[in-house]
């Protein structure tokens, strides 16, 4: 089908992804320079945006852009969805802790990535999982707002809506939104503290509180804390606590390869987030149990230790 100068109207099933007003002082770039970075969502990869345009699925001020298209301030570019491209579905189960038109928050598994190219990714899933939105600004795809690595579980934050998207992607730049993590690591940590170690040359912030430390025959003791990070960089809990020597108990990049708990994972879970609804403004708070493989693991540790002894 080709849309060259395009009168919407005489095409009413003509599906538009996503609407861009281009902001002021943009100027002296061409369409496939400027779109990767604004419709990175619906196509993740330069290729993809040079095939969308050469498909003319681009709209520049209502005429189809080509690859030399420029773009200036306050275009309007639209994003066409393309009839013979299916969205990606992963038909994989996830808890779905809350669900709203605007919003979703699910509990996610160990050992699967958030996004990526990989087919087998939570992005892909949440179709899967999660009922469409019927707001007018509903995204493609529900889109995950940040990120978890793939071997820690817990709290994963979705937005269904543009508006959300961007609110929530403003909290979290803001730093109004916050997380709380609990983690098992290794050797006795001696008291509550905050780490402000840069990461890459960025400001980051990490405080712990320790709630429990048991002994071990493996590890001596291994220290249960409940985490709360400040900023989000990148491995931002892993780094900050094997940087006072104390690495998260199954940790294959930052611990020590000595003493990896093989066969469990990494032990660190998010448990807690607490930020504002991007539409009604409210405070909002959930929380979810912590894994039953932490408790699971102190309680044995305990156990060995007290039978080794007595």
């Amino acid at each position: 089908m080709i849309f060259t100068n395009i009168n919407k109207s005489k095409l009413p099933n003509i599906k538009i992804l996503h609407i861009h007003i281009v902001p002021k002082n943009i100027e002296n770039i061409r369409i496939q320079e400027y779109a990767p970075s604004i419709f990175k969502e619906f196509i993740p990869s330069k290729s993809g945006i040079k095939k969308a345009i050469k498909k003319e699925l681009f709209l520049v001020n209502g005429q189809t852009a080509l690859t030399g298209t420029w773009v200036n301030s306050e275009q309007i570019i639209e994003l066409i969805d393309d009839p013979s491209n299916k969205p990606k579905v992963f038909e994989y189960n996830l808890e779905v802790v809350f669900e709203d038109e605007h919003i979703a928050v699910i509990n996610k598994p160990p050992g699967i990535t958030v996004s990526g190219n990989s087919f087998k990714t939570i992005f892909n899933a949440l179709p899967f999982n999660l009922k469409e939105s019927t707001e007018a600004d509903k995204l493609f795809k529900p889109t995950p707002v940040h990120r978890l690595d793939n071997q820690t579980s817990g709290i994963l934050l979705v937005a269904k809506t543009k508006t959300a998207q961007i609110e929530l992607g403003n909290q979290f730049r803001n730093k109004t939104i916050q997380k709380k993590y609990c983690a098992i690591v290794v050797g006795k940590v001696a008291k509550n503290s905050t780490i402000n170690t840069p990461i890459e040359n960025k400001i980051a912030e990490t405080s712990f509180e320790i709630i429990e430390v048991v002994k071990s025959l493996k590890y001596n003791e291994l220290s249960f804390l409940k985490v709360s990070p400040k900023t989000g960089r990148t491995h931002q809990i892993r780094i900050h606590l094997a940087s006072i020597f104390h690495p998260i108990l199954g940790d294959k990049l930052y611990g020590n390869a000595e003493k990896i708990h093989k066969g469990k994972g990494l032990f660190l879970a998010a448990t807690e987030i607490t930020f504002l609804h991007p539409k009604t403004t409210t405070t909002i708070n959930f929380k979810i149990a912590i894994p039953n493989k932490f408790n699971s693991l102190l309680i044995r540790e305990k156990r060995r230790w007290n039978s080794y002894n007595n």
